[in-house]
């Protein structure tokens, strides 16, 4: 059974040199997520995930954020250029977990 979920978010920068760019899933998708895969985590308490935006299906995984209790997952420049959302978008993510 694989748990799917659909939300907008704002696309960041995280600040540094790196220039990740993140969206933040909302705490009911966060928690819903952590109930469902307890225990069932990767390295650094990473979930397996195909993401999909305007279109344009990855694989990633999403990665805790513990100073807001929720996830994060990393968009990509190859997917961020194909869909052509930049930092600040609100973004329309459609996410599958793989493996639950």
């Amino acid at each position: 059974m694989t748990s799917s979920y659909s939300f907008t978010a704002e696309l960041w920068l995280y600040p540094g040199e790196a220039g990740w760019h993140f969206l933040t899933l909302p705490p009911d998708v966060a928690d819903d997520i952590r109930a469902r895969n307890a225990g069932h985590s990767k390295a650094f308490g990473s979930i397996q995930v195909t993401a999909e935006i305007s279109g344009h299906t990855w694989q990633t995984s999403l990665f805790p954020d513990a100073h807001q209790g929720t996830y994060l997952l990393p968009v990509k420049k190859a997917i961020r250029a194909r869909a052509r959302i930049s930092e600040g978008d609100a973004v329309k993510v459609s996410l599958s977990v793989i493996g639950t």
